[in-house]
C-alpha cells in the first residue's frame, strides 16, 4: 500500500507550484492592464520586434467605428490631452500638448471586458496591438501625428472616421491681413510667411512638384501609355493633414477658441459623400501609395485629372475656380468647382476655335459610348451633364 502520508504531501506541493503559477500570471496580467505603456520598452516587448507589423483581418473587434451609437461619447472620456508622449513623438521645438497616444485600457474594458479575455490573442487588442499577447505591448502609431502614422502598415489602409471642419471665411482675413500677432506663431518662418502670401497659400502648396525637373509623373509610366493617363507631379495642392498648423493659432497660450482639447469642435463624423472622379483600380496600376495624394483625389468631385502646377493653371488665382469664402471642408457641394469655372478657357463657340469640352461633347453627342477623358477619370462615362451645355452656350456657342 502506497505511503498515504507522502501522497498528501507531494499533492499539497504540487497545488502550492500550481498555485504560485497562477498568482504570477495574474500578477503579470494585472500589471500589463494597469501599467501598459511601461512595459513598452521591456524584453517582453522587444522579443517579438522582428514579427510584421500589418493588422490581421476584419472582424468585429479588429476596428474602432466612432460613428457606432455606443461609442458616440464625450472625446475626453477615452482621449486625455495632452497625451503623455506628447514631448517625444515631435522632437525639440517642433513639440507641443497634443493628443499623441490610444487611450489607455479602463477606456475599453468597462464594455469590453469579454473580449479582452477571449482567446491567447483577442481581437479587439489588434485595435491598437501589432502583436497583442503579455509578451509584446507594441502599438501601432497613433493617428497623429499622420506624417509617423501614414507611414506604417496600419496608417496605408484605415480610413478616418471623421471629417475636419474648417470654415475658410473665417481664416482668410486673419491670414491675409496678418491680425495675428507674431507671438501667437509657434514658427517664426510661418509668422512672415502669413504677413506676405495670400492666405491660400498658408496652408496649400503644391503637392510633389515637377519644378525644374525632367520627370513629370508621380511614378513611372509604362513604355506603351501613348495617350492614355497618367498621374502627373504638381497636379494636387496640399492640405494641412495634422494639428501642427491649427494650434499655431489654437493653442493654450492663445486662449483662441475652439481649443486644442475640443476635438468636437473640428472633428465631424462623416456623412455619407459623393462618388468622386477617382479609379482606385488605375492608382494601384500606376502605384500611387502616399496618402494625401489618395485622400485628395478620392474626394475630387470635379476634374479628377486637373493639375494645378500645369502652366496656364498656375498662373491663375485660387478665387478663379474656387469660392473661397462659401468651402466648407466638411461640405463636398461647397468644395465643387463648378464646370463655368473651366469654361472660361475650355469653351469656345465651336470645337474649331479650340474647346476642350466643346470637342468632348460633340463627341459624345454622335455616340452614347464615348467617354469623355481630356477632364475625367470616371465621371467621362456618364451622360452630358446640363451645366456642360450651358458653359458652351455662355461661350457663344449652341449646345
Amino acid at each position: 500500500m502506497p505511503n498515504l502520508s507522502k501522497t498528501v504531501s507531494q499533492t499539497n506541493r504540487t497545488d502550492k507550484i500550481r498555485a504560485s503559477i497562477s498568482a504570477v500570471f495574474l500578477l503579470a496580467a494585472g500589471l500589463f492592464f494597469i501599467y501598459p505603456g511601461d512595459l513598452t520598452e521591456t524584453a517582453f516587448s522587444q522579443a517579438r520586434r522582428s514579427r510584421a507589423a500589418v493588422p490581421q483581418g476584419t472582424s468585429r473587434y479588429r476596428q474602432f467605428p466612432h460613428d457606432v451609437k455606443a461609442h458616440r461619447m464625450e472625446c475626453n472620456n477615452c482621449h486625455k490631452f495632452p497625451s503623455p508622449n506628447w514631448n517625444k513623438v515631435r522632437a525639440g521645438d517642433a513639440a507641443f500638448p497634443d493628443i499623441t497616444e490610444y487611450p489607455k485600457h479602463e477606456s475599453c474594458i468597462g464594455c469590453h471586458r469579454q473580449q479582452f479575455f477571449k482567446g491567447a490573442q483577442p481581437s479587439v487588442c489588434s485595435i491598437c496591438h501589432v502583436n497583442p499577447s503579455p509578451r509584446d505591448s507594441r502599438r501601432f502609431p497613433f493617428p497623429n501625428p499622420r506624417e509617423l502614422f501614414d507611414q506604417g502598415s496600419k496608417g496605408k489602409i484605415v480610413r478616418a472616421d471623421f471629417s475636419v471642419f474648417f470654415p475658410h471665411d473665417k481664416h482668410i482675413d486673419i491670414v491675409t491681413g496678418g491680425l495675428m500677432p507674431k507671438s501667437f506663431f509657434r514658427n517664426a518662418s510661418f509668422a512672415a510667411r502669413q504677413q506676405t502670401e495670400e492666405s491660400c497659400s498658408v496652408c496649400h502648396k503644391t503637392l510633389q512638384p515637377q519644378g525644374d525637373s525632367d520627370v513629370e509623373y508621380a511614378t513611372k509610366p509604362p513604355a506603351n501609355l501613348g495617350e492614355d493617363y497618367w498621374l502627373k507631379k504638381g497636379t494636387f495642392k496640399s492640405v494641412p493633414i495634422g494639428h501642427t498648423t491649427c494650434f499655431t493659432c489654437h493653442s493654450q497660450d492663445s486662449g483662441i477658441e475652439p481649443a486644442p482639447t475640443n476635438c468636437a469642435a473640428c472633428h465631424k463624423l462623416k456623412t455619407a459623400q459623393p462618388p468622386a472622379d477617382f479609379d482606385a483600380k488605375l492608382a494601384a496600376r500606376m502605384g500611387v501609395t502616399d496618402r494625401v495624394t489618395l485622400d485628395l483625389w478620392r474626394s475630387r468631385h470635379s476634374a479628377g485629372k486637373f493639375r494645378h502646377e500645369w502652366t496656364s493653371h498656375a498662373d491663375l488665382s485660387c478665387s478663379t475656380c474656387h469660392n473661397v469664402t462659401a468651402m466648407m471642408t466638411t461640405d463636398p457641394a461647397t468644395r465643387k468647382v463648378p464646370v463655368a469655372a473651366c469654361g472660361t478657357c475650355h469653351a469656345t463657340a465651336a470645337s474649331d476655335d479650340g474647346g476642350a469640352i466643346n470637342f468632348e461633347v460633340d463627341a459624345k453627342k454622335k455616340s452614347t459610348a464615348f467617354e469623355c477623358s481630356k477632364c475625367h477619370i470616371t465621371f467621362g462615362k456618364k451622360p452630358i451633364p446640363d451645366s456642360h451645355l450651358k458653359a458652351i452656350a455662355d461661350a457663344g456657342g449652341r449646345p
